[in-house]
């Protein structure tokens, strides 16, 4: 696209006797810098609890797809395409600066001894640049296909790149602003704002309400930040390496958590700044249950809820959509609505919110009667067609899929018997027999097939499918680690794991297909043999899918193998990609002469990032509540290299404030505005069930083949538990020496034969 630009220069008026603005920082913050160099060429990202993002490269933006989304978006609408600063007439390149990026502003260092700010604001369209060490002039250019469109009260309004809305700059410091096109004549040093709105009287209007509040605004942005990171998530390690990564992974994460239509959390960026049903509730967990933000989940529920088909003539009754932004609503999903369904009873369980089950109860039933009217068979499956999960990417010429998967995909059963005992529970709390006498028969059935239908006595994993022809596929798949619960056979479950892990899961994330297949793609963009889309569920690395593949590996007792694979991706987050979290894939396969394989998908995916934090809270450190039955099962399978660690998990009306030191051992639970039982599970100990109330302080501590443990003035010991043990002994051996899946080499993938001369449909 052929950029046009405008040249915005202000002349200040008594600007050098103008005392100076003591700079904003956080004590916090501050410390979670990080230094971006030229050959690095980071992506960054800002967004405002809304509808608008901001996004650069930090010295470059020439990335071949995400160059397109520089500058501001705000739903969905790109506005301009970032900006240029000019010391007199000369453009200060990106390319002569260090770029510090904090996770509320962005710093540039230029050689020439000029400092530029960054800054995004909270719940408004503001843009705020910050310059100090000007040497001559200042000037700003605005990048786009925008248009000039009129000077008025000293402030500049342009038309944006997409959207009717306008585009306001002002000088800061109540400077002259003139417009030039060629050479500008300025002694402005300060910076500017830059607003946006629907039409130029609303964007002056923000303009002036930005130049009274922006300091306000800046530490309110700062202390929204602080407070998650001091309260929700709090997290305090003598790995400072590990505390930083995971503190930014939590500030990236809630950079998804917005208010652009209702309450919901992007899918990615730059893509998908909307909301979709499976992402939403794949996300949900990680995003805003496990740190406690009970509100916001509380109204993304609802909010998802509203869009609910109602109509019962409708093929798609009871179902919520998978995808909700500002121009549509699309219930073509299969997983998003019992994901819906389960999110509302994880959300309970972690809320205790009665109030909640009682008011969305006849969305739930819905949910599970429109199923059963219209997607299920005799044996009780969810029925779906072969793109309806989430490996959904089809051709685009005869909309084939690329990985099929009807009709009755292994992941969709695990979901669609959630769903069912999830109502099963609703309707316990709600005293409906009826309901739960039916749903608990239908979930007994389901479980009752899979067993029978996706196991057999020849392979020791599960299948991935039933076909249309009630065929079990037995292709090597991720998805099978989503339905353990399904599964009676715990040896089978322990094997299942212990070969996805050694057939999938690299040291850089899981890949959605096996090696040895024959369909395998090693590089999700491999233009010069196969479109994009055909490897994307076929061999490309998810990372989203980390989280179950680390749970199920806490599960048979291997923490230790699991950390390998979160610390990488801490490592990931902090040195790759973009600043402090995870995009959505990446190639299974390094490139030639690299390390590490290409980033490639979103730069920043909601799911991946939320599962990230999902199996720390909920398996490594092992918080798993259910405050409607006023239960807690804590079971901690904490790696020894996260060091001794603080941290704090909200449950109910209040949080666990919990210590560990993996020197002696020790573990320090302390219980703040909670009264309910607590279940400690503890390595291969008999359990410890006691009742704490609000203060109360409980310690145990391994001590030989005892577990001693005081709670508040009380003493007392126990010891192994034998079948505990026993297990420990099994997968100790099954897992010995176990490692990550390795590359094969290109000449073994039919794939890399074939030539591909389509239309990219990018």
């Amino acid at each position: 696209m052929k950029h046009l630009f405008q040249l915005l220069f202000l002349c200040l008026i008594g600007c050098n006797n103008m005392p100076q603005t003591t700079e904003i920082s956080s004590e916090i913050l501050d410390p979670m810098r990080v230094e971006v160099y030229e050959n690095e060429n980071r992506e960054i990202s800002f967004a405002n609890k809304e509808s608008a993002y901001y996004f650069t490269q930090s010295h470059e933006n020439n990335h071949e797809e995400f160059s397109f989304f520089a500058g501001l978006n705000i739903a969905q609408n790109r506005i301009f395409q970032g900006y240029r600063l000019l010391d007199g007439t000369q453009d200060i390149p990106f390319s002569e600066s260090t770029v510090e990026v904090y996770p509320y502003k962005m710093k540039r260092l230029y050689v020439n001894g000029m400092v530029e700010t960054f800054w995004m604001h909270d719940y408004v369209n503001v843009l705020e640049v910050d310059v100090k060490n000007a040497q001559k002039k200042l000037g700003l250019k605005l990048l786009g296909d925008i248009k000039f469109i009129k000077k008025k009260d000293n402030m500049a309004f342009f038309s944006a790149m997409e959207s009717s809305k306008v585009i306001g700059v002002l000088g800061k410091g109540n400077s002259l602003m003139k417009m030039n096109r060629k050479i500008i004549s300025s002694s402005s040093k300060t910076g500017f704002f830059i607003a946006v709105g629907e039409d130029i009287e609303d964007a002056q209007q923000l303009l002036l309400e930005t130049q009274q509040h922006h300091q306000q605004w800046k530490h309110n942005r700062i202390n929204r930040m602080e407070n998650l990171l001091l309260k929700n998530a709090f997290l305090t390690s003598t790995n400072t390496n590990f505390q930083n990564a995971m503190n930014w992974m939590v500030i990236t994460m809630d950079q998804l958590v917005s208010e652009q239509q209702g309450y919901g959390i992007y899918a990615g960026l730059p893509w998908f700044n909307e909301y979709w049903g499976r992402d939403e509730f794949i996300s949900m967990p990680g995003a805003v249950l496990v740190t406690g933000q009970f509100e916001w989940a509380k109204n993304i529920l609802r909010s998802f809820g509203q869009f609910q088909e109602t109509d019962k003539e409708s093929e798609f009754y009871g179902r919520v959509p998978n995808i909700v932004n500002p121009s549509n609503i699309d219930y073509h999903t299969t997983d998003g609505t019992p994901r819906f369904v389960g999110e509302l009873y994880d959300y309970v369980l972690y809320s205790g919110d009665q109030y909640l089950i009682e008011e969305l109860y006849p969305t739930v039933q819905r949910s599970i009667e429109g199923a059963l009217k219209n997607w299920t068979d005799e044996k009780g499956y969810l029925l779906h067609d072969d793109h309806e999960t989430w490996m959904d990417a089809r051709r685009n010429y005869d909309k084939l899929s690329y990985s099929p998967r009807g009709s009755r995909a292994n992941d969709i059963q695990a979901l669609w018997h959630k769903q069912l005992m999830a109502g099963v529970y609703f309707a316990q709390v709600m005293k409906d027999k009826k309901s739960e006498e039916k749903w608990q028969a239908v979930a007994d059935k389901v479980k009752e097939n899979f067993n029978k239908d996706f196991i057999d006595q020849k392979h020791n994993y599960i299948a991935d499918r039933l076909d249309r022809n009630d065929k079990a596929d037995y292709k090597i798949r991720p998805n099978q680690l989503f339905t353990y619960e399904l599964a009676d056979n715990k040896s089978l479950k322990w094997n299942a794991t212990k070969i996805c892990w050694e057939e999938l899961v690299y040291p850089w994330g899981v890949s959605s297909l096996n090696r040895q297949d024959e369909n395998f793609h090693p590089f999700h963009h491999s233009w010069e043999n196969y479109h994009k889309d055909e490897g994307y569920h076929n061999g490309t690395i998810w990372l989203w899918l980390n989280g179950i593949a680390m749970q199920r590996m806490i599960e048979a007792n291997q923490e230790e193998v699991a950390y390998k694979l979160f610390k990488n991706m801490n490592e990931q987050a902090m040195t790759m990609g973009v600043v402090g979290g995870l995009g959505e894939n990446m190639d299974c396969y390094p490139r030639s002469n690299s390390p590490w394989p290409k980033l490639t998908g979103t730069y920043l995916q909601a799911w991946s990032n939320a599962e990230h934090l999902r199996v720390w809270y909920q398996h490594f450190l092992g918080i798993q509540p259910d405050m409607i039955k006023g239960k807690v099962l804590i079971t901690p399978h904490i790696p020894v290299e996260v060091g001794d660690i603080t941290y704090h998990s909200f449950i109910g009306e209040g949080y666990i404030e919990g210590q560990y030191s993996p020197l002696n051992q020790h573990y320090l639970y302390k219980f703040h505005n909670i009264s309910s039982e607590i279940t400690f599970s503890i390595k291969d100990f008999k359990d410890v069930t006691m009742e704490v109330e609000d203060g109360d302080v409980v310690a145990l501590e391994i001590n030989g083949d005892n577990l001693n443990y005081t709670h508040n003035s009380n003493f007392g010991d126990v010891s192994k538990d034998p079948q505990k043990v026993e297990d420990h002994q099994k997968t100790a051996q099954l897992f010995e020496g176990i490692q990550f899946c390795q590359p094969f080499t290109l000449e073994e993938h039919p794939v890399m034969k074939k030539s591909f001369k389509g239309d990219r449909g990018i």
